[in-house]
């Protein structure tokens, strides 16, 4: 009866880590580029770009702020962002937001919009972009 017990606290215990282990996960949220269009239309949402400053400097989502997640200083960088701000980030695919809202959640962010299919999709949908 002790080992099922103790079995059953271990079992309980784990649970409890692995919804702690998903809170990170949480903080993220993938959306299309629609619904990224109604997030950064929001007041106070930081819009964030993590392409390299040359793609940038091509065109880029109006009000976004550019931190390149392949520079040696992204985290330090971002780290300079309010953690408690709803912030949107994409890339040019979506396969750095990815990364960078990964990174960015375990840097202690909390509510972040990541676009799948970047800011490709983006402009195959009709989003504007400036430069």
């Amino acid at each position: 009866m002790k080992k099922v017990v103790a079995l059953a606290v271990a079992a309980i215990a784990s649970v409890g880590l692995l919804t702690s282990c998903s809170s990170s996960n949480e903080a993220i949220k993938k959306i299309d580029p629609v619904e990224f269009s109604d997030v950064v239309a929001q007041s106070g949402v930081i819009v964030l770009d993590v392409r390299t400053p040359s793609e940038f400097s091509a065109g880029h989502i109006a009000n976004a702020i550019n931190i390149n997640l392949e520079g040696s200083d992204f985290a330090t960088e971002v780290s300079k962002l309010d953690k408690n701000a709803t912030v949107a980030v994409y890339c040019r695919s979506g396969n750095r937001s990815g990364v960078a809202t990964k990174q960015m959640a375990e840097l202690g962010f909390t509510d972040m919009y990541d676009m799948q299919g970047g800011i490709l999709d983006w402009e195959a949908a009709g989003g504007p972009v400036v430069q």
